[in-house]
């Protein structure tokens, strides 16, 4: 899951002095610092204010709307048929959505 839109690393980038941005794979940044003729990691201190600033991704809105939703239909379903097992696929929905919105530090 991308936890970053390219739009907001480009932004930071344009407004920092950094050139020629390109990703080695999802979510892992790279770009020329100014004065630089070697391509640095854009710092993870950086993406984490990036982040905190601009949200969630669709991506990650989608995941935490499908987990939400889900855990109302299982409730709903559980009190209709006295069955636990819509709550404990629930839970793990709601599990499995909390791992995929972890950001990972590098």
């Amino acid at each position: 899951m991308k936890h970053y839109r390219d739009e907001w690393i480009e932004e930071w980038c344009y407004e920092n002095g950094w050139t020629e941005l390109f990703i080695e794979r999802c979510d892992n940044y790279w770009a020329f610092p100014p004065g630089a003729v070697m391509p640095e990691p854009i710092p993870s201190k950086v993406l984490r204010v990036i982040k905190a600033k601009k949200g969630l991704t669709f991506e990650e809105r989608v995941w935490s709307i499908s987990a939400v939703i889900g855990t109302i239909l299982a409730v709903v379903s559980t009190c209709l048929f006295k069955c636990p097992m819509p709550l404990v696929f629930a839970f793990a929905l709601d599990a499995v959505t909390a791992a995929q919105l972890e950001v990972e530090d590098i």
